[in-house]
């Protein structure tokens, strides 16, 4: 049995499907009785004068008596029946009607003895028969009713599931946690606490109640709490923070006091809350009033992780991607105290965790994960397992029983800008357009000295681009300069400058490249201080404010500084169109030599790109050449 599995919850149908199915029940019974009670022979019904008359004409075959009752045989097999006094016996009656001694020894006679259990049953059975329909049906109704009882009483019980240490199937250690080495050395101590807390206790050490996991979205953060558990072998009760909150006020507390009690009583245990910033987020936003409900389940868990009653062998961990919206009393010393910081995987890091979703793969020769590796920088570890899971649905589409390099290639590509639509065609204006769009991306890209090299250009439609250029940096970057930002900015506008230069006229094809970098000089000039104007200051975060405290989108600048900020964002976008221009009107016949190659081949791989720049004296970037 899985034990990880969430338990299914039986469904019970509402009253009103039970009042239906117990009506079309009882209609049913009671023509199926009704059909087996109905006796297949008519019946003569006759008088005891009438019995006295045939049993004098001799044409009687057998009489049977039952009590009361008289059944009659005749020669020509016909039946009738009759009632008879029970003071009295047949034969006395009889022969008062008239009946010689004689005649009525010729008539066989049989007595039956009316006893026993089907006897009695017979007789009670059309009373009975309503009295248990009911009685059915009343019980039908109290099981719906208890039902539901019991989901009321069960209503504040917490509704965590619980990895078993000896679930072998589902066991999880650090050593199926590829990368985050950082993360993995700060969650060792919590688990040779876990393994042996005598040698923390004896030299007076604490170890923190609480560990917070941040990081961006697929970076690991629940497979690397199930790591410490499983590396821990205790108990594992996990969560959503969302399954704390109901619409009742004080359903979610009591929740968080059934999961502490349950975790104490399996002590030395961890609970894993994810997404914690859904009941964890700043209070005080006066939404709810007093009787918030999310605001009464983070009291809860704040006084259950560092109250009144001493709690050592509970160890809490909790996972988000928004740890700059948590309440401070959640990070405060003595509750989550320490806080885990999962990056992006470098390229070492990715190689290791393709190997990792690699090991029951069948791969062919030509595969190498370094090159894939490469060529996937900003790609988290859910990302990376879905690009080699496409690779395996490519290869088994077209009936191949090993995924080769080329599935991975090209579900890099699906993986970041979604499949091809090769059903999107273009027309032949269209095509031309987007072939010199393109063009002016990755010749743009190829002359400045701070844009990443291009390794791959197409006007196959994917996803929601008609085209896309494909540039990836020759070395891993924590840090990017100024420099970098105003060259992808002037890269961003190639495919606008094209347009206007080669056709005189501007298409809808660039609205996503002029958003993208709108927003990189926005953020230049109010975040990263890359301004000569207004210097370095930052003026907008992040995000993650709430209401009321600081606002959702509050500027905290004056309308002039917001004129200096648009200024400043429309120099550098001006400065970079005019960067874009004098490059594609300088390399024109470049220019016109890869639009022309895209409209012919509609694709070009970095190795017929480059044959295209360096014959027309274009040097592509190496390693060594980047500044």
């Amino acid at each position: 049995m899985d034990k990880n599995k969430k338990p299914i919850q039986p469904k019970i149908p509402n009253i009103a499907n039970q009042i239906i199915i117990t009506i079309f029940i009882f209609i049913s019974i009671t023509l199926i009785y009704t059909l087996v009670s109905k006796k297949p022979d008519e019946i003569k019904k006759m008088t005891i004068s009438d019995v006295a008359k045939s049993v004098t004409e001799g044409t009687i075959e057998k009489i049977v008596v039952s009590g009361g009752d008289i059944e009659v045989a005749f020669k020509d097999k016909t039946k009738g029946k009759a009632k008879k006094e029970l003071e009295s016996s047949l034969s006395e009656t009889l022969y008062n009607y008239g009946v010689t001694p004689v005649q009525l020894s010729a008539t066989p006679i049989e007595i039956k003895s009316e006893s026993g259990f089907w006897y009695g049953l017979l007789n009670i059975l059309p009373f009975l028969f309503p009295v248990l329909l009911i009685g059915f049906f009343v019980w039908m109704l109290t099981r719906q009713v208890k039902g539901q009882g019991m989901q009321a009483f069960t209503f504040g019980q917490s509704k965590a599931r619980v990895t078993d240490p000896d679930d072998k199937n589902n066991k999880v250690t650090f050593k199926d946690v590829a990368g985050a080495k950082e993360a993995k050395e700060e969650l060792k101590e919590i688990v040779d606490f876990l393994k042996n807390p005598k040698k923390f206790l004896d030299i007076g050490a604490r170890i923190p109640k609480g560990v917070l996991l941040t990081g961006a979205p697929g970076t690991g953060k629940t497979l690397l709490a199930r790591a410490v558990a499983g590396e821990a072998g205790v108990p594992f009760f996990h969560l959503s923070g969302s399954e704390f909150v109901e619409m009742f006020v004080g359903v979610g507390a009591s929740r968080v006091r059934d999961l502490f009690k349950m975790a104490k009583k399996a002590a030395p245990s961890i609970i894993f809350i994810d997404e914690i910033d859904a009941v964890g987020r700043v209070r005080g936003t006066g939404v709810g009033g007093g009787n918030d409900e999310r605001e009464q389940t983070l009291n809860q868990i704040l006084v259950e992780m560092d109250g009144f009653e001493p709690n050592e062998k509970v160890i809490v961990m909790a996972a988000t991607n928004r740890g700059d919206v948590l309440d401070p009393a959640l990070l405060r010393p003595g509750r989550f105290d320490r806080r885990v910081l999962l990056d992006l995987p470098d390229r070492a890091d990715r190689e290791e965790i393709l190997k990792i979703h690699s090991l029951k793969k069948p791969f062919a020769e030509d595969v190498n994960l370094k090159v894939v590796a490469e060529r996937t920088p900003g790609f988290s570890g859910a990302d990376l397992f879905s690009l080699m899971n496409e690779g395996a649905i490519l290869a088994a589409r077209e009936d191949r029983k090993k995924i080769a390099q080329f599935d991975l290639i090209r579900s890099i590509e699906k993986v970041m800008m979604g499949p091809e639509r090769k059903s999107h065609l273009l027309s032949v204006k269209e095509k031309e357009i987007t072939a010199y769009h393109e063009a002016g991306h990755a010749l743009i890209a190829s002359v400045l000295p701070y844009a990443d090299p291009v390794h791959k250009v197409s006007i196959v439609s994917r996803g929601r681009a008609g085209g896309y250029t494909l540039k990836l940096p020759l070395e891993e970057r924590r840090l990017q300069s100024k420099k970098e930002f105003l060259d992808d900015i002037a890269m961003s506008l190639g495919g606008y400058v094209a347009e206007e230069m080669v056709f005189g006229d501007i298409t809808t094809g660039p609205s996503n490249d002029l958003q993208v970098a709108t927003s990189l000089a926005r953020a230049m000039v109010t975040r990263w201080g890359m301004s000569e104007e207004i210097g370095p200051i930052a003026l907008e975060s992040d995000g993650g404010r709430t209401m009321f405290g600081q606002g959702v989108n509050d500027k905290e600048y004056s309308e002039r500084v917001s004129a200096l900020i648009d200024g400043e964002v429309s120099k550098i976008m001006n400065n970079a169109f005019a960067t874009a221009k004098k490059v594609l009107t300088d390399k024109r016949k470049i220019l016109d030599a890869i639009a022309h190659k895209l409209i012919e081949v509609e694709t070009l791989e970095q190795s017929e790109y480059n044959e295209i720049i360096i014959a027309n004296g274009i040097i592509p970037k190496k390693k060594e050449e980047i500044k």
